[in-house]
Formats: C-alpha cells, sequence, structure tokens
C-alpha cells in the first residue's frame, strides 16, 4: 500500500482519471447512435473535461478498504461502476446550468449544455445520464456474488441524490437565495445546504468504495465519516473560488453566489473565517481516517487536493 512518502497525487490523479475517461467512452452512446442529438449533449457535457474526483473517490476507497479486507473486483468493472458518479454528477450540472436554476453559460470552461444543444436536449441529457448511471450500477460488478453490493450501492446512490440528499439540497439552496444571510441559524442553514447538495453525492462515491470492498459496519462507519467531512470542506473551497478564481482557472462563471446573494461560507463566516472553517473540516477529514492511518495516505493526500484546489 502506498506511504505518506510515497504519495505522488498528480500520477495518481492522472492515472485514475485516464481509467475513467477510458470507462466513460466505452459506457456512452456513440456520437452517431439514435437519436443523434441526444447521443451528442450526452458526450458533450460529460467529455468536456473535469476532475473525475467523485469515480476517483470510488477507486482510492475500495484500494484502501481492500487492502483490510482482501476483497476484489475485475478492475474493468469497478472502474464502469465508478463512472456512473460521474454520469450521475454530469446530469446534476447540466440541470444545475439551466436558465430555471443557477441560469449559468459556462462550464468546464466551455458553453453550457443547454447553450449548445438547446434546454429541451439539456433536459432530456441529464435525465438518461442519471438513468445510464443507474444502468451501470445495477450491473456492475456482474454475477450472482456482486448482486447484494450492486443493490447497496444502488440505494446508497438513490439516497444521496434525492429528497433528503442532492435534490433536496439544491431546494434549499433556491429557497435561501436573495433572503438575507444576517440570521442566528444562517450557519445551521448553510451547512446543510451544501451537506445535502454537494456532500451526499461525494459522501457516497466515498461508500461506493467501502461496499465494493466488502468492507464491515466499523470500517464502512469511518468511510461515512471520511466522506462527509470531504463533501463540507469540497464545497468551502468552492465558496471560495467563486469569489477569487478567474473564469479560465474556474472554467465556470464566478461571482454568481454573490450576485445571486446565496448562502454560502465567505457570505457567512468572510473569507477568512471560511478559510478557517475550510482548515477545520480538512482536519476532520484526516481525523476520520485516523483508525486506519497506516493505509489511507492516499485519501489524507486527496483531502488535501479536495482543499486547496484552483479550479
Amino acid at each position: 500500500m502506498t506511504t505518506e512518502t510515497a504519495v505522488d497525487l498528480k500520477r495518481y490523479l492522472a492515472e485514475r482519471r485516464d481509467e475513467v475517461e477510458a470507462a466513460l467512452r466505452r459506457v456512452l452512446p456513440g456520437e452517431s447512435e439514435a437519436p443523434a442529438p441526444l447521443s451528442a449533449a450526452m458526450r458533450y457535457s460529460v467529455l468536456a473535461g473535469g476532475k473525475r474526483l467523485r469515480p476517483i473517490l470510488v477507486l482510492a476507497l475500495h484500494e484502501v478498504c481492500s487492502s483490510l479486507t482482501g476483497a476484489a473486483a475485475d478492475r474493468r468493472e469497478l472502474v464502469e461502476a465508478a463512472a456512473s458518479l460521474e454520469l450521475i454528477h454530469t446530469y446534476s450540472l447540466i440541470h444545475d446550468d439551466l436558465p430555471a436554476m443557477d441560469n449559468d453559460s459556462l462550464r468546464r470552461g466551455k458553453p453550457t449544455c443547454h447553450v449548445v444543444h438547446g434546454e429541451a436536449m439539456a433536459l432530456l441529457a441529464g435525465d438518461t445520464l442519471q438513468s445510464l448511471g443507474f444502468e451501470l450500477l445495477s450491473s456492475r460488478p456482474p454475477g450472482g456474488a456482486w448482486a447484494a453490493r450492486r443493490a447497496d450501492a444502488v440505494l446508497t446512490v438513490a439516497r444521496a441524490i434525492g429528497h433528503a440528499g442532492m435534490a433536496g439540497g439544491q431546494a434549499f439552496d433556491l429557497m435561501e437565495t436573495g433572503h438575507g444571510h444576517e440570521t442566528a441559524d444562517s450557519v445551521a442553514r448553510l451547512r446543510r445546504i451544501h451537506a445535502l447538495k454537494t456532500g451526499a453525492l461525494l459522501r457516497a462515491s466515498a461508500e461506493l468504495g467501502a461496499i465494493y470492498a466488502g468492507a464491515d459496519p466499523d470500517l464502512r462507519e469511518i468511510v461515512v465519516r471520511y466522506g462527509n467531512a470531504l463533501g463540507l470542506l469540497f464545497q468551502i473551497a468552492d465558496d471560495l473560488l467563486d469569489v477569487t478564481a478567474t473564469p479560465e482557472a474556474l472554467g465556470k462563471t464566478p461571482g454568481k453566489d454573490s450576485v445571486q446573494d446565496k448562502l454560502t461560507y465567505p457570505a457567512v463566516f468572510g473569507m477568512d473565517g471560511a478559510k478557517r472553517e475550510l482548515e477545520r473540516a480538512l482536519g476532520e477529514a484526516r481525523e476520520a481516517i485516523a483508525p486506519i492511518a497506516g493505509r489511507a495516505q492516499i485519501l489524507v493526500a486527496l483531502a488535501g487536493f479536495a482543499a486547496h484546489r484552483s479550479s
């Protein structure tokens, strides 16, 4: 297993990203596959780039947990299962960018899906990416021996993106936008939004790695705690980048949180306070995996990357 001194995070991320990119190209419909406009819209959004953090989390947590459980899986099938998280994440981005939601024209440095393919086709592309993601979750890895873990994975992700997860978080975000932030419970409301809108799917990504590795309840609880902390620090970093980053670095339109009067960490805590909250969340992520510290240096490195990235 990777040790602290041996972690080469840049190489690790590049290698895992290449695996995920190859899997995405395998599972997406071909460019000319009918209906071609829908296939084109799906491919446009998924293959536009991105960190691929969610599927990489699945793979990283599987590597760490399987080193403790001894479980093994066919790598190609495991990567395709992990790629389902990128499809589901991309569906959420397409819908989030729509005029009815955040009305954004830039994503991953390119015009958003609805700008290029129209609102109707963008809606369909998002819907279809979600269904394709669940198709992968319910079929990879194949075989009866994996049936219970596949079902667990489907349930975990479905809960993470639904009413008590990502969609619910987006609803709370819409409800809070433009209503001011100087209230006694603004911190609690802010944390609820971030825990659901962004944190739930990141936590589920980590948890899937544990599921596929056959982790016991104690190990799975460690992973859930890590995933919760990672989701929080990732979103705090996003809030900070919306204030500090350029469009070229961020790949989307910065400054919109302030313009739309959104409930964010800089809005509630100020920039210095938000940075302190970021470091606190990073400490929680490291503390969560302390019981498996000897096996989990890649997880420490991934938490640092999520917190201190520049885009």
